[in-house]
């Protein structure tokens, strides 16, 4: 079962219509150039990439006629996004849109003159990116995560309704990355109201995951939440299969996961979102100022649920929680 918004209708309408020149925008007459600073794999966050760009389209900005798109996709290593940010800068971009706030950082510390649309930072004023929320100052505007903070203690309660019996909670987390810091309190407060017992494990590569859950098969957690990381996008696939073999309940911040064979997700619908960004990019390619572009912040979340997978570790989802996802995956 699936319920779609208006949002959503709007941003997955086809690209076909703004190239016929139905596009809401009139089309730009100069040829714009912007980068796209990515920290996972594209294949990670193609669907995100792919509603950015038709909705681009729909404001009369066109791939291939009046817009170039340089992308630079870091492969899940933070480490080499400064290095990328550089050439983005020295390529003499107009823009540079930043998911995540590890890239939003790197983009910041490359230039404080080249506009940012920053995607999904968890506090972008607690991380030094923007100065406030309604008039963010200096060059980064664009989205945030902030509402996180509820985000998190609302997927806890989600495991706990979904696993009537849960006391120990494992929790995957990146501590490179530069969100968790503002995400721990949210937990750590929200497990505490909710009587639940923390174990935190630290992974941030491929290489850790696997002791990871070694580690809390020892402390026996019965469910797993993994804390938002784009490192953890690129690592879904295996996060969810030494799940399944662990036959582990887990919840995590993106869709995604859901799709690759995660338990649960509740989250913020990512191509939804990230299609929002355009709107700043076409704000700035015809002339604001990021500075005084207030940040959006996602008013709508999703709860995902896969079907395949609760069967594979022999978890029932009670009927009050299947009856609140907006999808099951069957």
């Amino acid at each position: 079962m699936r319920r779609r918004d208006a949002t959503l209708a709007l941003i997955a309408s086809p690209l076909a219509a703004a190239l016929a020149g139905t596009a809401r925008a009139q089309a730009p007459q100069r040829v714009a150039r912007i980068g796209y600073l990515s920290h996972p794999t594209r294949e990670s966050v193609e669907r995100g990439v792919t509603a950015f760009v038709a909705r681009l389209a729909q404001l009369g900005w066109v791939e291939g006629r009046n817009l170039v798109i340089e992308y630079r996709w870091a492969e899940g290593d933070a480490a080499r996004l400064p290095a990328l940010a550089r050439e983005l800068v020295d390529r003499r971009v107009d823009l540079i849109v930043a998911p995540a706030g590890v890239a939003a950082l790197a983009a910041k510390q490359a230039t404080t003159t080249i506009p940012i649309v920053m995607i999904f930072p968890f506090d972008p004023v607690g991380m030094g990116l923007v100065a406030d929320l309604r008039r963010p100052g200096g060059n980064v505007t664009g989205t945030t995560f902030a509402p996180g903070r509820e985000l998190v203690g609302k997927q806890l309660q989600l495991l706990k309704e979904a696993l009537p019996g849960l006391a120990r909670v494992g929790l995957l987390r990146n501590p490179t990355d530069p969100g968790w810091s503002q995400q721990q309190a949210a937990i750590e407060s929200a497990a505490t109201s909710l009587g639940l017992r923390l174990q935190y494990v630290d992974v941030s590569d491929d290489a850790g995951l696997e002791r990871a859950f070694d580690a809390f098969a020892r402390e026996r957690a019965q469910a797993l939440m993994v804390a938002g990381s784009s490192t953890y996008l690129v690592l879904r696939a295996r996060i969810a299969a030494l799940a399944i073999r662990r036959k582990l309940p887990t919840m995590s911040s993106y869709r995604e996961m859901v799709e690759a064979g995660i338990l649960m997700g509740y989250a913020v619908n990512m191509a939804d979102f990230v299609g929002h960004s355009a709107g700043y990019v076409d704000r700035i390619l015809r002339g604001a100022k990021p500075a005084d572009m207030a940040i959006e912040q996602p008013t709508r979340f999703e709860l995902v649920i896969n079907a395949k997978t609760a069967a594979a570790i022999g978890v029932a989802i009670p009927p009050a929680v299947l009856s609140r996802a907006d999808d099951v995956i069957r």
